[in-house]
């Protein structure tokens, strides 16, 4: 299946072992029982500006990017989804800055709790997300921008096998300092030749 929405208007797309799901605010309780056992680990790679603090963690705060998500997709410029695995929340997944008329373009990003990491997890989650831009939303391209010495991050691409285009200088302000990153991309046409076998790997 690759997107329903429930009675309670989230949106949900399944994998073989994932499920993705907008989140809310009922969500938070467990969003932070994951958030701030893993803090050490995710505050390094956070876009952030030097002056600025970590991301939030208060529910009001959380309340508060839910409800811009949900903005965001009723316009279509951006989708947030948290990850769950057999009912667990374990992660998000962000399809972002979707933009359309001759660009077509989006870009994917992603953490998962640090005691699942390796597990294929965000792999999976991926590619549904691939699936969902490329054949429900029919975009033509979706990048990830990794910092290259984040070799978690670089791990999943590189097992989903996307192409890497260049190295991006100071590309964004990571924990307060500009970080360069490498840039991965897929377009429609690659996932014409690619999707079944990826979806065949990780979905089925």
């Amino acid at each position: 299946m690759i997107g329903r929405r429930s009675a309670s208007h989230a949106l949900e797309l399944t994998g073989r072992r994932v499920r993705l799901r907008t989140l809310g605010e009922d969500d938070y309780d467990a969003w932070y029982v994951v958030r701030s056992r893993c803090r050490d680990w995710l505050v390094p790679w956070e876009p952030r500006p030097a002056d600025a603090p970590p991301t939030p963690e208060d529910r009001g705060s959380f309340a508060a990017r839910c409800a811009a998500r949900e903005r965001e997709r009723q316009i279509g410029s951006g989708y947030g989804f948290g990850i769950f695995l057999e009912g667990r929340f374990v992660g998000e997944i962000t399809l972002s800055s979707i933009q359309r008329g001759p660009f077509q373009n989006a870009f994917v990003g992603y953490w998962v709790d640090r005691e699942l990491a390796g597990q294929g997890i965000v792999p999976e989650a991926v590619v549904v997300v691939l699936r969902f831009a490329f054949e429900e939303l029919h975009l033509h391209r979706v990048e990830v921008a990794i910092v290259p010495r984040n070799r978690s991050s670089r791990r999943v691409v590189e097992k989903l096998g996307l192409r890497e285009e260049s190295v991006a200088m100071r590309y964004l302000e990571i924990d307060g300092a500009w970080e360069d990153h490498v840039r991965y991309a897929i377009t429609a046409e690659e996932w014409a030749e690619r999707g079944d076998e990826l979806v065949a790997i990780w979905l089925k």
